[in-house]
């Protein structure tokens, strides 16, 4: 069966090595690629942030709300992923080795085996670097003078102890961290125990000087307050990790496409072949 060669490759009277069994991946243009997709990929995480296109909270009373930035957010998830994978595959198939006796369909798939390649190291490279930056902001957070930890469950903590007398209190913080093992065993639970409920009424009556009845439904309603903020930010998060997957899969689809359109244009590629004695002649007549 006669092979389809891609025209232009083949030039009489030159010399063809056996491609059939060299490497079919060139790794310098994959690997130049992924560092481009992951650098344009910070860049425009770093430039949708400015913008407060990156700042999402599921806590309604921290930060932007899901609901207001969501969409913004997950639009411009999907222009970083279009933009930085696109503009990485397009440059492996560009400056990838050309391979002159390859079949048409084989030079295709390996065009897009490189595209994909390119985002795939380039999705390791930018997870390793965002995993990295985050542990190191965690680390190098100061906590606060008395010790005590702030996060989204530290305002209905606070809620429980509210009351009309700001008379500080040494005890309020030990106070505060038994609560909030309480709370978060009564989260992971989806319901407080008879026994911390009660035991958390008589600290909220002896904090605020709430009569038990008070205390009882200040705790009931602390902790559904809670709890229906803990279900949304589990519902915010399982939403933009759904876009999230959908994001990279076009990252991946624009990657390989791109490196199949940079990859025909680096075929496409005029060769010419100098004569050596045309060339010393006219550089002697320059001369």
């Amino acid at each position: 069966m006669e092979r389809e060669l891609i025209a232009g490759n083949l030039q009489a009277g030159l010399p063809c090595e056996n491609e059939a069994n060299s490497p079919g991946v060139s790794w310098a243009a994959v690997i130049g690629g992924a560092f481009v997709t992951a650098a344009l990929s910070v860049i425009l995480l770093a430039l949708g942030a400015g913008l407060g296109l990156s700042s999402i909270s599921p806590w309604s009373n921290i930060g932007a709300s899901a609901p207001t930035a969501g969409a913004a957010a997950i639009v411009w998830l999907f222009v970083m992923q279009i933009i930085s994978s696109a503009m990485g595959g397009y440059l492996a198939g560009r400056l990838r080795t050309k391979w002159a006796a390859i079949h048409t369909h084989e030079v295709y798939f390996r065009d897009t085996a490189h595209g994909f390649l390119v985002w795939a190291v380039a999705l390791v490279i930018t997870a390793s670097f965002l995993a990295g930056a985050a542990v190191s902001m965690v680390g190098g957070t100061a906590q606060p003078a008395e010790g005590r930890s702030f996060g989204p469950e530290t305002y209905f903590i606070d809620m429980l102890f509210r009351s009309d007398d700001f008379t500080p209190d040494q005890n309020d913080v030990s106070a505060g961290a038994e609560a909030g093992c309480i709370f978060a065993n009564a989260l992971r639970l989806k319901e407080i125990p008879p026994a911390d409920k009660a035991y958390l009424a008589q600290l909220v009556t002896a904090k605020t000087g709430l009569q038990q009845a008070d205390a009882d439904k200040r705790v009931s309603d602390v902790f559904i307050a809670a709890r229906e903020a803990v279900e949304a930010a589990r519902k915010a998060a399982a939403h933009l990790l759904l876009w999230l997957f959908i994001a990279l899969l076009t990252g991946a689809f624009c990657a390989s496409f791109a490196a199949t359109i940079g990859g025909r244009q680096r075929d496409n590629v005029l060769v010419f072949k100098l004569d050596p004695v045309q060339v010393t002649r006219r550089t002697d007549e320059t001369h």
